[in-house]
């Protein structure tokens, strides 16, 4: 006896109150979007006329925050396209790539920045402290208010999470711009502006790896950092009726959803849709995970027989990851 649910749960389907969201998500991104760009252009001028690439980097900080929240506002439109044809999941992940693309920018962008600093560290220009201190002052009340914007939308998608960590990267970096303005107003030290860029490169090369990272686990069908598959997996053998867990699986289709499968072998006198029911509210509940499809079959009387065995030919061919079973547990 088989029994095969796929469950998408609470959040599975897009209702009235979750347009409403998304709606709101966009128009506050929109919102910050306006603020940086129209600062982004002016702080480009005055970075060339101050001859600060403290300014420069922070205007190039500001493009990839400006491209981020582009890319956010083009994922969220192809996310919400409903699953057709061989796009079975949609086009959710759409907003991992813009994850992705946001972070390998930072990445890139910081070595670059960097290597512009060292130069000017060695050959440093004449700067104008006092227009970098005042720019850098207005860059700082410019992206308080981004990142107030983009807070209000939601955090969870790690797409979303990304432009907000591009804004807020971009706040610390705008008040170092302002120290380094004000040592260079004051002290006439020119270094301040290369030694302010290079701790702006430390924070987009921190933010750009973060993103990198946790994109990729996602593009690798990693599981959830919070989600471990061999605990999951004695959980759900833990069960009275249940004899062996194989073939578990443990993904994330994209931010906040994650999803499960596995081949769940059970008592033969046992009833394999009550069982099914049980592990789901265990998965729901403990791990919270809704999107689940498990397979559940009557164990053969050889797995029965052979319960603590480190090999289980029986059902598949070509297994994929540990094996669970019931008492001495196997991985």
């Amino acid at each position: 006896m088989t029994s095969a649910h796929h469950d998408h749960g609470p959040g599975g389907h897009a209702g009235h109150a979750h347009g409403v969201a998304a709606d709101a998500d966009r128009r506050w991104l929109a919102i910050a979007l306006t603020l940086i760009a129209s600062f982004m252009a002016a702080e480009v001028v005055i970075g060339v006329l101050a001859q600060s690439l403290a300014l420069i980097s922070d205007a190039a900080h500001m493009l990839t925050d400006a491209v981020s929240i582009v890319l956010a506002l083009v994922a969220m439109r192809l996310a919400a396209r409903p699953a057709r044809g061989g796009f079975t999941y949609g086009l959710k992940r759409a907003e991992i790539l813009s994850a992705q693309a946001n972070g390998l920018t930072l990445l890139l962008l910081g070595a670059w920045l960097a290597y512009e600093a060292v130069h000017r560290l060695i050959d440093p220009p004449e700067v104008e402290g006092g227009l970098v201190f005042g720019t850098a002052l207005a860059g700082i009340l410019v992206n308080v208010l981004a990142a107030w914007c983009i807070s209000k939308a939601n955090r969870s998608s790690l797409n979303v999470e990304g432009a907000y960590q591009h804004i807020l990267n971009d706040l610390f970096a705008f008040i170092g711009t302002a120290v380094a303005g004000l040592v260079v107003l004051l002290t006439g030290f020119a270094r301040a502006d290369a030694i302010a860029t290079l701790i702006v490169v430390v924070l987009m090369v921190k933010a750009g790896y973060g993103l990198v990272r946790e994109s990729g686990r996602i593009f690798l069908e990693a599981a959830p950092a919070h989600l471990d598959p061999d605990s999951i997996g004695d959980r759900l053998v833990a069960h009275d009726a249940v004899v062996e867990v194989h073939d578990l699986h443990v993904w994330t289709i994209t931010s906040g959803e994650p999803a499960l499968s596995a081949h769940v072998l059970v008592d033969p006198v046992a009833d394999c849709h009550t069982v099914r029911r049980d592990l789901e509210k265990t998965l729901q509940y403990d791990y919270e995970i809704t999107h689940t499809t498990l397979q559940v079959d009557h164990a053969p009387a050889e797995v029965l027989e052979v319960r603590s065995s480190a090999v289980d030919d029986a059902h598949c061919g070509a297994p994929h990851g540990p094996v669970h079973r019931h008492g001495p547990h196997t991985h």
